[in-house]
């Protein structure tokens, strides 16, 4: 290994696809048993580590200067009616402390465009104008191959964070998230995070910087509240789906997962947080009004693909558009 370089800055832009972000932290919230969001600030702490390691300086000498994140946003209004505008406030706030620019795109027909294209060209710009020695990207779409070479040819090392893991739900569904391989393969530095927390390849109080505290089984920190406005489920299943929809309340939510009590029908259906389309568990309330489709698990019948009704029986829209697969299959988010 190089010896250190105690004389050299290194400047790091980081650069966020907010949905991939949020996706992968929600896995962390309900489906890991770390039961807690991502921090921010400790992925950022973490971040410098990494990158002062692999470019051999002290890691007092790498600074973040700027960075940016990305995603869809809710109307005004649609948020207030989702009781959405706080936890989007706190958030806000999260960013706003850790020096973080939101791009947030206009949501239109259920799903926003865009966001990909948004960040590269705001990567290249802020890479003429500022230089950095190492960007950071985190993201998973193999759409982004052709920013990381751009990126290289000015001269920036590229550190691509992903996640890759699979696990089989308590409905017997299929999930996985993995990141493209061919952008992990264009990156100088490709880390795969899910290594690092799994293997505590960094010492520990490193690793538990990576969650929010206190952002257990009854909720999240204040300090670090992500706002649930929903992350499309693309589900992997093996079974088909049927045609028919129905329509039902929900009467039961427990710690992530609910029961549907139809319009028509003499048994309640269980239904698990990733079954969720346009909107995120913490959104739902008791007596709420659903649509969903019938699925069947080893224990029955069950509810899939659930769409949260506003009040005149229409789908809310989702702020997303996660159902995308990305690198011909390598990049696919389905969860």
């Amino acid at each position: 290994m190089d010896a250190k370089n105690d004389s050299k800055l290194i400047r790091i832009g980081i650069f966020y696809d907010g949905n991939y972000f949020y996706h992968v932290s929600n896995y962390y919230y309900h489906g890991h048993p770390r039961k807690s969001r991502i921090s921010v600030p400790g992925l950022h702490s973490l971040i410098r580590t990494m990158v002062a390691e692999r470019e051999h300086v002290s890691e007092n000498l790498c600074r973040i200067v700027d960075s940016h994140y990305f995603r869809g946003r809710l109307t005004a209004a649609e948020a207030n009616l989702r009781h959405l505008l706080f936890s989007e406030r706190n958030f806000d706030d999260v960013l706003t402390r850790e020096g973080v620019v939101a791009h947030f795109l206009p949501v239109s027909h259920g799903s926003e465009k865009g966001a990909n294209i948004s960040l590269a060209l705001e990567a290249y710009e802020q890479m003429v104008h500022t230089g950095f020695d190492v960007v950071v990207l985190v993201a998973c779409d193999g759409d982004y191959v052709p920013l990381v070479r751009k990126l290289n040819s000015l001269g920036a090392r590229v550190m691509v964070i992903g996640w890759e893991y699979s696990y089989e739900d308590d409905n017997g569904g299929h999930r996985q998230t993995m990141t493209s391989g061919r952008l992990m393969a264009e990156a100088t530095y490709g880390i795969w995070m899910q290594d690092i927390i799994e293997k505590q390849l960094y010492p520990q109080d490193k690793i538990d910087a990576l969650f929010v505290s206190g952002g257990g089984s009854n909720g999240p920190s204040p300090e670090n509240v992500e706002p649930d406005d929903g992350y499309e489920d693309d589900g992997d299943y093996d079974e088909s789906f049927p045609a028919e929809r129905r329509r039902g309340t929900v009467v039961q939510l427990k710690s992530g997962y609910g029961f549907i009590t139809p319009e028509k029908g003499d048994h309640d259906f269980f239904f698990l947080w990733e079954d969720l389309e346009n909107c995120e568990f913490d959104e739902l309330s008791i007596g709420e009004k659903v649509e969903f489709e019938i699925g069947t698990n080893d224990r029955g019948e069950c509810a899939r693909r659930v769409l949260w009704l506003d009040p005149d029986g229409i789908p809310y829209s989702s702020p997303s558009d996660a159902g995308e697969k990305t690198d011909e299959g390598n990049g696919d988010q389905s969860f």
